[in-house]
């Protein structure tokens, strides 16, 4: 099998639509703790469910710099959500790191979540970010840097399509990537 090849910050510069469906599959570390992406949503600048679609705010001002940094923002006061910044400077689009397959630091994930069950460490944003030890501190980091390694899959995956979750504006897009059949995604495709 070949060996993975890191993911560089240039490979984000260019349409998130391009971008999504070839996350899945990489390889996400953070500090040595993550594994297998397996879901994802993307969100474009000019998609009203996107947090930088009414302009640069200070909670989305991450989103309008350079591709390849971290987006950090918490979800209804509780959990912080992982995003990574695509396209050009200003355009202001990213992708949603929905969930993980586990596969390095699954003791650390395990004390972080206060649980044991494998499928639920990582399976969904909120759940994700904890297992990972994600919070805003990591807002605005660079994605080819320390904490955060990032590699591209060496395969290619039987990749699902499908609508996004948990949103009432443009819900009818069909802007969800996933591994078909993946016992680790946070809902399962229709």
């Amino acid at each position: 099998m070949p060996k993975p090849r890191p993911i560089r910050r240039d490979f984000f510069a260019r349409s998130v639509h391009e971008i999504a469906p070839e996350l899945i599959g990489a390889t996400l570390l953070v500090g040595g703790v993550g594994g297998r992406i397996v879901e994802l949503e993307a969100y474009h600048h000019t998609d009203p469910a996107a947090h930088s679609y009414n302009g640069v705010t200070e909670r989305n001002a991450v989103m309008f710099g350079p591709p390849g940094t971290v987006y950090v923002y918490r979800s209804y006061g509780i959990h912080w959500c992982l995003n990574f910044v695509c396209e050009p400077a200003g355009s202001a689009s990213a992708v949603l790191i929905r969930a993980l397959e586990p596969t390095e630091g699954l003791a650390r994930m395990r004390r972080r979540r206060g649980l044991s069950e494998e499928r639920l460490l990582c399976s969904g944003p909120g759940r994700l970010a904890e297992a990972l030890g994600v919070t805003h501190a990591h807002n605005g980091l660079a994605l080819d840097r320390a904490p955060f390694e990032l590699y591209a899959r060496t395969e290619k995956p039987d990749i699902a399509v499908g609508v996004r979750i948990g949103i009432t504006k443009a819900a009818e897009l069909p802007w969800r990537y996933g591994i078909a059949g993946s016992r680790y995604l946070s809902k399962p495709f229709k």
